[in-house]
């Protein structure tokens, strides 16, 4: 099982990768549902943020390009600019060793994914066009986990992706959120809080894989 594990990772990485360095705009647009994945964990982890410090969210929005932004009042605010980069890297996580290790809660994981973008499309409604991305988007999530059989090989792949495509773009995706953190924390220039930032999601991505190939584990 630990060698069927292996290959299907190894497979998962090769079509990214192939995707993303090899396959020009037609890549792009077969991993439009990753980068879309990963606006959504990144904004979701603002508001995340913001809710678990006691502050409270106001808006969500994921536009088409893959842009985004949450409004939100009160809170922590060092916590949820940090929420938006290192959130996104521990649910992109999350999802891979749900979908690698734990097979039996990839549907359930599935359906709450598609019930968190429905309802904050609706409970922090900012725009039609948001709301129907991830309305769209939760009922494709939907419809894999309650039709097909391929929940997990899809939570493994998004959460993958995700990561991988979180630590790719650490020199772009956060720099909105590290000039305000720079201002909000301050000890470190906005350039030194990019590395810790990378560093830290990287040993969580390492930590992770660690765990799910880790010999005394079984599928």
């Amino acid at each position: 099982m630990r060698t069927q594990l292996h290959f299907r990772v190894f497979a998962i990485l090769l079509v990214y990768g192939v995707l993303k360095f090899l396959g020009g705009s037609f890549g792009t647009l077969l991993l439009y549902p990753v980068t879309m994945l990963v606006t959504f964990l990144h904004e979701f982890g603002h508001a995340l943020g913001a809710i678990l410090t006691g502050g409270s969210v106001e808006g969500l929005q994921i536009n088409s390009d893959g842009s985004g932004y949450t409004t939100t009042r009160g809170g922590s605010p060092g916590i949820v600019l940090m929420g938006g980069y290192l959130g996104s890297a521990v649910l992109g996580n999350l999802l891979f060793r749900i979908g690698a290790r734990h097979h039996h809660l990839a549907q359930g994981t599935l359906l709450a994914m598609a019930i968190f973008m429905a309802s904050a499309g609706l409970l922090w409604f900012e725009s039609f066009e948001s709301t129907v991305i991830l309305w769209v988007f939760a009922l494709t999530l939907a419809f894999i986990a309650l039709r097909t059989t391929f929940d997990q090989d899809v939570l493994m792949f998004l959460g993958l992706a995700a990561v991988l495509y979180i630590i790719q773009d650490f020199n772009v995706g956060p720099s909105s959120d590290l000039a305000m953190y720079e201002k909000v924390v301050g000890l470190f220039p906005a350039q030194v809080w990019m590395y810790i930032w990378l560093g830290l999601a990287a040993l969580l991505f390492y930590w992770n894989l660690s765990g799910v190939f880790r010999k005394n584990r079984r599928i």
